[in-house]
């Protein structure tokens, strides 16, 4: 049985400890793959470790976040969550840039490439 993800709504530092782990094991995959000659599976695997390291160093910027994302999303079940709360959850790949620069020039960096390899 595979288990939910920890949300940030609920247990915002479990969240960003999986979120860690998958863009450890997202990098990880990436090189595998490159190391195999499959450049557009890596570069898809970057783009994905990306998204994640990108979530979970957002945890900590939740506070800014909501000035960012102000109000409520309604998700699966009815249930109603800070909009800051479900970007850093879903992460969408058009918010993708904008909070990586709210976040600092580095990751502003990391997740441009991505981008760029991912396009």
């Amino acid at each position: 049985m595979v288990q939910e993800l920890p949300k940030p709504w609920l247990n915002p530092m479990a969240y960003k400890k999986v979120r860690l782990e998958e863009a450890r094991v997202e990098a990880e995959l990436a090189r595998k793959f490159l190391e195999q000659g499959l450049t557009r599976n890596a570069a898809g695997k970057v783009f994905q470790a990306c998204k994640a390291l990108v979530a979970a160093l957002a945890v900590d910027k939740m506070g800014e976040l909501e000035k960012m994302y102000s109000g409520v999303v309604k998700i699966r079940g009815g249930r109603r969550v800070k909009r800051s709360e479900w970007v850093i959850a879903i992460m969408p790949t058009n918010h993708l840039k904008e909070v990586a620069m709210m976040i600092s020039d580095k990751v502003n960096y990391m997740a441009s490439i991505a981008i760029l390899l991912h396009q």
